[in-house]
């Protein structure tokens, strides 16, 4: 049944689903401020249409559907590519209308990107750069290099397994995709990486200077709480806690020396 299956994945339809997995890395060159990835969609769908639609008119209808506004996280291109291909398959067996796709495009496109933002932006791409950072600063040069690597070859396997999927499963895939949990998932890890995040600072800090420690976690725990809760723009909470960090451990050094008051140093005058 295996030899059968890869047997059959290098037929006509076969290959052009290839050439549609290989160009959703490149969806995100042709961003523009009017259809965001459309253009990108548009060529990503492109090898797969014409091998679904044999009619002229069909396909012209097809691509028609992928020529308007479209934006999802890079990550789910492959996804999403999949699902639309199944659901142009049962289009063009007549088993869905033509508008079965436009109902559920955007919602599904968009769902996915905040989902996309929060788990892979939002949590483990800052994972992997602040624990690489840590390591890196503990004297440590392979395992940073090899965890790079680890997380860059399992992008590729989350791509073509979710590529597969989709393509398989059409929009039913998207309901294992909601047992994946991956919103809160997404939290856990925000959560570890609230810890890394003081693991770094230790690190960065001289190690009998708790004073300018304490008030660095306080300031950034404050400026966490601002932005959590917007009072004031961020770039003026940005530079707050820059100000914080500068002058309150010089201000109290002097005022414990009784030394008159100065400028205080700041690093941008280094």
């Amino acid at each position: 049944m295996a030899a059968a299956e890869v047997a059959g994945f290098w037929t006509e339809r076969g290959k052009a689903y290839l050439r549609c997995f290989l160009r959703t890395y490149l969806v995100g060159a042709s961003m523009n401020p009017r259809g965001l990835m459309s253009v990108g969609i548009l060529y990503a769908m492109q090898p797969g249409l014409w091998v679904i639609h044999k009619e002229t008119k069909a396909r012209e209808q097809a691509l028609k559907r992928y020529a308007r506004h479209f934006s999802s996280h890079p990550f789910w291109v492959p996804c999403l590519v999949g699902i639309f291909l199944a659901v142009e398959a049962d289009i063009a067996g007549r088993r869905l209308p033509p508008d079965a796709l436009e109902k559920v495009k955007n919602t599904t496109s968009y769902t996915l990107s905040a989902i996309g933002d929060s788990v892979f932006a939002g949590s483990l791409l800052i994972f992997w750069a602040l624990s690489s950072a840590s390591l890196l600063l503990a004297g440590h040069r392979a395992l940073p290099l090899g965890m790079g690597i680890f997380f860059f070859l399992g992008l590729q396997v989350f791509r073509v397994y979710t590529f597969l999927g989709g393509l398989r499963r059409g929009f039913s895939f998207l309901g294992a995709l909601r047992n994946w949990d991956l919103i809160n998932w997404g939290r856990r890890i925000k959560f570890i990486n609230a810890a890394l995040l003081l693991v770094l600072w230790t690190q960065l800090f001289p190690a009998k200077d708790f004073v300018s420690w304490a008030w660095g976690i306080g300031a950034l725990g404050l400026a966490g709480v601002l932005t959590l809760r917007p009072i004031l723009p961020r770039w003026i909470i940005a530079g707050i806690v820059l100000w914080a960090l500068c002058a309150i451990p010089w201000l109290m050094q002097h005022a414990a020396s009784g030394v008159p008051l100065g400028l205080p140093w700041s690093p941008l005058g280094q």
